[in-house]
């Protein structure tokens, strides 16, 4: 987890977030640094982002901005291909959709009401830990 900003956009910190991720798998063994695939919306759609999905081998199932998409054609041939989407890969981002809806019923979080960083890390976790109970 990374904390920013309230105001601050999401995107810039898109590769801090994916160098940090480690997953445990529960036979034991060494942690997992690399998704398979991330499901992101328009925001993360930049050229950067992709390109660093593409450096380490992760499908970046994230659909393309029309500005964007009408600037690669507008310069045609030199413009590139189109980006390539998994539509059907993509509906499971509505998980991680419903997931922040049940958080931001939590009024600390979705109004991001503590000043300090660690105060609102930790409200995060207590509704994720209550979210989880109630859902088992």
């Amino acid at each position: 987890m990374k904390v920013t900003a309230g105001q601050r956009g999401d995107s810039p910190e898109f590769t801090a977030v994916l160098e940090r991720i480690a997953v445990r798998d529960a036979r034991g063994g060494p942690a997992r640094c690399r998704p398979g695939a991330v499901l992101a919306d328009k925001a993360y759609s930049s050229k950067a982002n992709r390109a660093y999905l593409r450096r380490r081998g992760i499908k970046a199932v994230i659909p393309e901005k029309a500005d964007q998409s009408a600037a690669r054609k507008r310069k045609g041939a030199r413009g590139g291909r189109p980006v390539g989407h998994d539509a059907e890969l993509y509906k499971d981002r509505n998980t991680v959709e419903r997931c922040i809806g049940k958080l931001k019923q939590w009024r600390g979080i979705a109004t991001r009401a503590d000043k300090l960083s660690q105060s609102y890390e930790a409200g995060l976790l207590l509704a994720s830990v209550m979210i989880w109970i109630r859902s088992t």
